[in-house]
C-alpha cells in the first residue's frame, strides 16, 4: 500500500511538473506570436509610408519645370511642399499628381498625408479624407515622428554668368530633401510588449530655389 501511495505520489509529481512546462511553453509561444505580429503591424505601417512618400512632389508636366535657352522662366512645380520642412513632426503632409494637370494646381484628391491620434497613425487620401492604417485594436502607437534632412547645394557653377551683388535669388539652390520616419508602438492586450522601427526616405523630387543671372 505505502508503495502504491508513493508511486502514485511521484507520478501526480511527474504530471504536474509536465503540465508546468506545456503551460510555459504555450505562453512563450504566445508571446511570440504577439511580439512577431506587433512587428510586421509596424514594418506594414512603415512600409506603406515610405513608398508613399516617395512619390511626394511627383509632377506629370516635370518637362515644363526646365528652362531652356529663348523661355523667359521655367514654370514652378506646384507639388513641392512638403511638411515639416525643418522641425521633426508626428504628421507629414505632401502633395503628388496623380492625373495629366492642365492648369498647375493641385486638386482635392492630390493632397496626402500622415499623422498620429489616438493611438493610431491615419493616412490622408485627399482632402479632409483620412483613413485607420493601423488597428487600434491589437496595435497602439505611442510616437510617429518624421524628421526632415535638407542638404542645400549651391549651382552657381551652371550659371553662365555671375550673380549680381546683393541677388537673394541668385545663384540658384537644390535642396535635397531626406525624411526620417520613426514608428513606436505596443500591444493593446500586453502594454510590456513594445517595438520600434525606423525607415530613411530620400525624396525624389528636388525643388530648385532661385534662378541664374539673365
Amino acid at each position: 500500500m505505502v508503495e502504491l501511495l508513493v508511486g502514485t505520489a511521484i507520478a501526480l509529481f511527474i504530471a504536474a511538473t509536465g503540465a508546468t512546462m506545456l503551460a510555459g511553453n504555450l505562453r512563450e509561444n504566445r508571446a511570440l506570436l504577439l511580439e512577431a505580429r506587433l512587428m510586421q503591424d509596424l514594418r506594414s505601417a512603415a512600409d506603406v509610408i515610405t513608398r508613399d512618400l516617395r512619390r511626394a512632389g511627383y509632377w506629370d508636366a516635370a518637362t515644363s519645370g526646365v528652362w531652356t535657352a529663348g523661355a523667359a522662366s521655367a514654370a514652378t512645380n506646384p507639388y513641392t511642399a512638403v511638411s515639416p520642412g525643418a522641425a521633426a513632426s508626428d504628421a507629414v503632409s505632401f502633395r503628388y499628381s496623380r492625373d495629366v494637370n492642365e492648369n498647375n494646381a493641385v486638386d482635392g484628391n492630390e493632397q496626402f498625408g500622415f499623422r498620429l491620434r489616438n493611438g493610431a497613425i491615419e493616412m490622408q487620401l485627399g482632402a479632409a479624407n483620412w483613413q485607420a492604417l493601423t488597428d487600434t485594436g491589437t496595435l497602439r502607437v505611442t510616437a510617429f515622428d518624421v524628421t526632415p534632412t535638407v542638404q542645400d547645394i549651391d549651382l552657381q557653377g551652371y550659371c553662365a554668368s555671375a550673380c549680381p551683388a546683393g541677388s537673394a535669388t541668385c545663384p540658384p539652390h537644390q535642396q535635397v530633401r531626406s525624411l526620417a520616419v520613426a514608428i513606436t508602438g505596443r500591444l493593446v492586450g500586453d502594454a510590456g510588449v513594445s517595438r520600434s522601427v525606423r525607415s530613411q526616405v530620400r525624396l525624389r523630387n528636388d525643388p530648385v530655389i532661385g534662378a541664374c543671372a539673365t
